[in-house]
């Protein structure tokens, strides 16, 4: 009889290269899976709206903003593949690799067609997801020596669109996502929607300081405009119990392509976001998170722009600078 050998480490040795393998099989994109759960995620809960909730959208404008937003992705990244100089991205990866680059036109199609409300108007909403996807081929900035889109792509289509018809398109009323639910789903709707987005942000796209530093900042500007201003607190208060605004915080500005990375930076975003909230409310601005959200990126691509400059202009001056003269400091 063959004797079994025990290794030093006390893993048996017909388990080793089972081991082995698995230490060596490449581990899942956390970037896939947080945006392969946000697309579930919306999409199953768009189809609860239709036919439990209550959304007042008319049901063909589902699809067809899906299909709208999966023409313009294809589209645009031809172009700019053109342009680049590069192959599209989508090619040469099989079926799952058009799959997974089609994932953010996925969302930014569903959440412009579910936020919008613009009556018995399709246009004005595939207006939103045109936009939506096409601006992150236009709107980039340098950032790590890449360039990134920086504003994030369904609220800008969605600001846009209420800055141009907004005499006549809207935001979608709030009572629609609980329009027909009984008084426990009520009351449950939002307890599911805040647990599962927190599980997203928490495990998979690292952005529990920023909606920290955003839900705190809104509790305390709502406190501040309270007691300086005389705003009634329980208005300034009570937003953050809707369905609309957990959306928003956990589906919205916890975007991983456009928010900051390190936990720090995370916070400031929103607490700054916050900020930027509360001076247009005093300023008595509607639909003030889709505007603060817009303002807050533009304004990070412009940072990432001018720093960007500075680091070039200290470079061409280090270049000119004669031998015997030392050269600007770099930040």
């Amino acid at each position: 009889m063959t004797a079994i050998t025990q290794p030093a480490d006390g893993t048996p040795a017909a388990a080793r290269p089972a081991a082995v393998a698995a230490a060596a099989r490449p581990q899942p994109d956390p970037r896939y899976l947080a945006l392969r759960n946000f697309a579930i995620s919306i999409s199953v809960f768009n189809i609860l709206g239709y036919t439990v909730l209550g959304f007042e959208q008319p049901w063909a404008w589902f699809p067809l903003a899906i299909v709208t937003g999966y023409t313009t992705e294809l589209v645009f990244e031809v172009i700019s593949a053109w342009a680049e100089r590069r192959p599209p991205r989508f090619l040469g990866r099989g079926a799952r690799g058009l799959y997974e680059f089609l994932l953010p036109a996925h969302i930014t199609s569903i959440a412009c067609n579910m936020l919008l409300f613009a009556n018995d108007q399709w246009w004005p909403i595939m207006f939103a997801v045109v936009l939506a996807v096409a601006q992150k081929h236009v709107f980039k900035a340098p950032v790590y020596g890449r360039m990134r889109h920086f504003l994030n792509p369904s609220n800008t289509g969605i600001t846009v669109t209420l800055l141009l018809f907004g005499s006549w398109v809207s935001i979608a009323p709030p009572y629609q996502f609980t329009e027909y639910a009984n008084s426990v789903f009520r009351v449950m709707i939002p307890v599911i929607i805040a647990t599962a987005g927190t599980v997203i942000n928490a495990v998979l796209t690292k952005r529990v300081m920023l909606i920290m530093g955003w839900m705190g900042g809104f509790a305390i500007q709502a406190l501040v405009r309270h007691w300086i201003w005389d705003a009634p607190l329980y208005s300034a208060l009570g937003v953050m119990t809707g369905v609309a605004f957990i959306l928003f915080t956990n589906y919205m500005i916890s975007d991983p392509g456009t928010t900051p990375s390190r936990g720090r930076a995370q916070f400031i975003f929103g607490a700054s976001l916050a900020v930027i909230y509360a001076v247009l409310m005093l300023a008595n601005v509607v639909y003030t998170l889709f505007y603060a959200t817009t303002i807050l990126c533009a304004l990070r691509g412009l940072g990432w722009w001018g720093a960007h400059l500075l680091r070039r202009r200290r470079e061409r001056q280090a270049a000119a600078a004669p031998a015997g003269e030392p050269a600007p400091a770099a930040t």
